[in-house]
């Protein structure tokens, strides 16, 4: 395990203090790797809590670049970088906020031919990603290199966030759900409008990438109850939560006496 050096024991003075955390979690955070998928409204919180927090390595994935109509929720990036590449401005911010933070950018986007390899050298990954391709390609990523994520999605006012851990077996011996038991059909194209089209308040972003920055750190740390078999709902205009749980599905591709391998996933999109 790494030690803390005298600054890190300073920075991280509020953390080493909390009883559930202390020097041993921070050292924990210190040598963690996290692969963050999408640079945008949610990647930026998350990126910005994790750096403040000391994760030792940070993975970005994203292939856009900074545009001025990402400045009002994307708030790792600012005016300066326009036209820049968003893991090039998110490394430069993470720079300034913590420089004890190792930044591995990826300025392409996550396909089905190179996720496995990605997402496998990483200890847990965190799903910012705009749009429902990314969202199941990657969790169906993770579940074969048996890592955990922490995914999340905005619209408008609403918001959600899960974990998933679909590897492993609950507290009953059950194995946890995976996404395709929370959510079994992926909507078809054009179904359902794009942030782009129906807008997102911007904030609501920030609230949501946060909360995938708590889960992250509990993950890491093993502090208090995950998401896992748990999906929070948020009602930005009524500010309301709520929380379902969701078991494992038999109906679930990935699940049965024959389940469909990583081939088989990809090769019907």
């Amino acid at each position: 395990m790494q030690s803390l050096s005298p600054a890190e024991l300073e920075r991280y003075a509020r953390h080493i203090v909390l009883q559930d955390i202390g020097g041993a979690g921070q050292q924990k955070l210190k040598t963690a790797n996290v692969l963050v998928i999408g640079a945008g409204g949610l990647g930026a919180p998350v990126l910005q809590y994790l750096a403040a927090a000391g994760v030792g390595t940070l993975g970005i994935v994203d292939d856009d670049a900074v545009s001025l109509s990402n400045l009002q929720r994307q708030v790792i990036h600012d005016t300066n970088q326009l036209g820049e590449p968003k893991v090039a401005s998110a490394a430069e911010a993470i720079a300034r906020l913590n420089p004890n933070v190792e930044v591995k950018p990826f300025p392409f986007r996550i396909t089905g031919q190179n996720a496995l390899q990605l997402i496998s050298a990483f200890d847990l990954v965190v799903d910012g990603s705009d749009n429902f391709d990314t969202r199941y390609l990657v969790s169906d990523a993770c579940f074969f290199a048996k890592k955990p994520l922490v995914t999340a999605a905005v619209g408008q006012f609403d918001g959600s966030i899960t974990t998933l851990r679909p590897f492993e077996n609950g507290e009953d011996g059950t194995p946890n759900p995976s996404y395709r038991c929370l959510f079994p059909q992926k909507p078809r194209a054009g179904l359902l409008p794009t942030c782009e089209q129906a807008g997102v308040l911007g904030a609501l972003t920030g609230i949501l990438g946060t909360m995938q920055a708590m889960e992250v750190l509990k993950e890491l740390t093993g502090t208090g109850e995950g998401l896992t078999g748990r999906l929070m709902m948020f009602d930005a205009k009524a500010f309301r939560m709520e929380t379902i749980r969701y078991k494992r599905s038999p109906k679930n591709p990935l699940n049965g006496d024959n389940p469909k391998t990583w081939a088989e996933l990809l090769e019907e999109g």
